[in-house]
This record gives structure tokens, sequence and C-alpha cells, in this order.
């Protein structure tokens, strides 16, 4: 997110959140065994470049640096409490309170989840391997660290890790001109969502894993075999143009084009249970009500809007190399479906989306709801 001498804005905080989910909390559940990825990245150095070149954020006092933390702490457990209410999930988890960082603690979190996702923790492979990706895997962190606002990792300690980094979140609420206070709630409330969903539903953890292991396997193909799949698509699109669907466009439809049918089977599940997951926790927080959060429609709305307001060259590349794009077309999906679903039969049968993967939405079903009320709930 690009503002005046900052790039955090609401305008790619959702996205962000997003994809930098989806390249830590979502994948950090791989198994440890070695796979072609394995030591490809020197994570460690990842995290020391990243933490070099980021920008420390917004410029405030002390006194409001430590007043946001002790606020956003305090919202990550009261968040619980509305979240329950509106999603009907009940469980006797707790939920984590919240850890409260800068940029550079998220960078450094981040690149600890990626060498535990890729089986680098550890691996040895020579003085120099990993060295030239880890600068590259550094400076990727250090743009998406400058628009994340929280994330929940749910495979790190026995209830999970809620981080709330807390310079975009200052740096957003000041550029949407909200109030404060009910701005951090509404972050918290998005990311309790998330832990509440995976405590109320526990199979969703190994299902991911198993998805994200298929994903990582080491194929025996021929580089020709992918390029050929490469080129297929890209003379699909050259005939037929490209498809509504946010995982055929970009850098993510490339890379979906080129895998095997078994990981792009699982790439395609991952990303439907990443949009659901998504769309959920975005429902959640603006259905709380102004009972919760006074200003929740505001807030909305002016996050909405910056997100549409246009990105300046730069930003438009990174986020087509980062697959940002696509990753929040999905989002808005997930919420529409979301929204659609609960609208027609109510929340409590909504959630027979989580009884198991059976019951989750399939990709023609995440843009015509009704096909999947009409196969899951009859």
């Amino acid at each position: 997110m690009t503002g005046s001498g900052d790039p955090a804005d609401g305008r790619t905080a959702d996205d962000a959140v997003v994809a930098g989910r989806e390249a830590t909390d979502v994948a950090k559940n791989a198994s440890a065994k070695r796979s072609v990825l394995a030591g490809s990245v020197d994570w460690q150095l990842a995290a020391r470049a990243g933490s070099a070149v980021v920008p420390s954020g917004p410029r405030t006092t002390r006194y409001s640096a430590e007043q946001v933390v002790e606020e956003l702490s305090e919202a990550s457990v009261r968040a619980e409490g509305p979240v329950r209410e509106v999603s009907l999930l009940l469980d006797d988890q707790p939920v984590p309170q919240a850890t409260i960082v800068d940029r550079r603690g998220w960078i450094r979190a981040a690149a600890e989840s990626m060498s535990e996702l890729t089986g680098s923790a550890g691996d040895d492979r020579g003085r120099f391997a990993g060295k030239p990706a880890g600068v590259q895997a550094g400076a990727m962190l250090a743009f998406l660290s400058t628009a994340i606002l929280g994330q929940y990792d749910p495979f790190s300690g026995p209830d999970g890790t809620l981080l709330l980094v807390a310079p975009n979140i200052m740096a957003v609420e000041r550029a949407l001109g909200v109030s404060p206070s009910d701005f951090r709630l509404w972050v918290c409330l998005h990311e309790v969502t998330h832990r509440v969903q995976f405590s109320s539903a526990p199979w969703l953890a190994g299902y991911m894993k198993q998805n994200v292991d298929t994903l990582g396997a080491v194929g025996d193909e021929s580089v020709n075999e992918v390029l050929t799949r490469l080129l297929e698509e890209m003379r699909r699109r050259r005939d037929n143009g490209v498809s509504d669907d946010p995982a055929d466009r970009g850098i993510l439809g490339l890379l979906r084009a080129t895998q095997p049918p078994p990981q792009r089977d699982a790439l395609d599940r991952l990303l439907m249970l990443g949009t659901l997951l998504e769309g959920h926790a975005d429902h959640v927080m603006d259905a709380v009500g102004p009972a919760v959060i006074p200003t929740v429609a505001q807030i909305r709305e002016a996050f909405d809007q910056r997100r549409r307001r246009p990105a300046n060259p730069i930003q438009r590349l990174l986020r087509a190399l980062l697959g940002v794009d696509a990753k929040v077309a999905q989002y808005v999906r997930g919420k529409a479906f979301v929204d659609e679903v609960v609208g027609k039969v109510g929340m409590q049968r909504f959630n027979t989306v989580w009884t198991d993967a059976d019951t989750l939405p399939r990709p023609d079903e995440i843009s015509t709801p009704q096909r999947w009320i009409d196969r899951v709930l009859g």
C-alpha cells in the first residue's frame, strides 16, 4: 500500500492480508519432509534482508505507540464474544491474545514460517545455497510487511498465533479518517474469526496439510512437459481470452497452468478454502453491527473506496508479480458467496459448510451460491 511517505494504506490492506496469509498462515502446515524447495531459499537471510530495507512506518509518539499496543491487545480478547454471536460457531477452545508486532517483527515471523513450510530449517546445502533467492524473498516480505494488518497462524503454538501489525493499522486508520478504536476492533474481529473457524472445525488443519503436501510434492516431469502446458495455456488465452475466474488470471493463472493435474487440483482446493475463510471473516467483521462498532458501515465504505483507487505503475507491477490482484478478486467473491448464502438460509444452515471437505464450496459454486445450497442443503 502506498501513501505519502508510507506504503501502507487501505487500498491493499485486504489483498495483502490474503497474499501474506496464503504465503504464511495457510502454507505453514506443510510437512517437514524434504522437497525440491528445501534449501532453495535462505530464510534467515530473507528475514535480515527484508528487515534492512522495510520502512519503519508512520511517525508517532512513544505514548501513542504504547496506547495502540495496549488497545489492540485488549481488542483481540474482546472480539471473541461478537464473533461467536454472529458466526454461531461455539466451542470451548481459547482464543489467544494477540502478539503485537512491527513490520520487522512480521517479516521475522513470516520467514520462520516459510522455513518450516519448505523444510529448510536446519538444511545445510553449502555456503552459498539459497542466498540469491533469500535476498529476493526478503524484498518480497518487505513489500508485504507494509500492507498486512494482521494474520492468524493456526499451526504455531497450541492455540495458534494471532499477529497484529501496529504500524500498518495506525497508517490505515489515519489514511481512512475513521475512528481508531473502532477500526482496531474491526481488524481484530477478522483475525479472531479465523481462530474460531479452525477451533470449530479441527479437520481443516489436516485438510490443508494434505493439499499443501500434494502441492509441494516432487514430481518426475520433464521441463518439456511443463513448457507444453504453459504454451497450451497461452494459446488458449489468445484464442478464447482470459476467464472471469481469478485463479486463471495473471501470474497465478500461469503458475496454475504449469502444474500437473494432482498439484493443480490441490492448488484449486486451497484457493477455494482460502476464498471461503476470508469471505466468511469479512462477512462476520461487517455483520457485528453498530452496537459493537458504531462506525462499521463508514469503515467498510472508506476501506473499499481506498482499495478501488488506481495504484501507481510500480505497485501494479508488484501486485501482478505477487498475484495480489487475483487474490483480492477471490476475497471479494468469498464474501459475496457467504453474504448470499447467509441471506437465503441463515447462519446456522450456512455453518454446514464446516462439516467436512465434501461440504466446502466447489469452484463453480463460489460464483453461483445457489448451486452449493442445492447440493449441500438440498
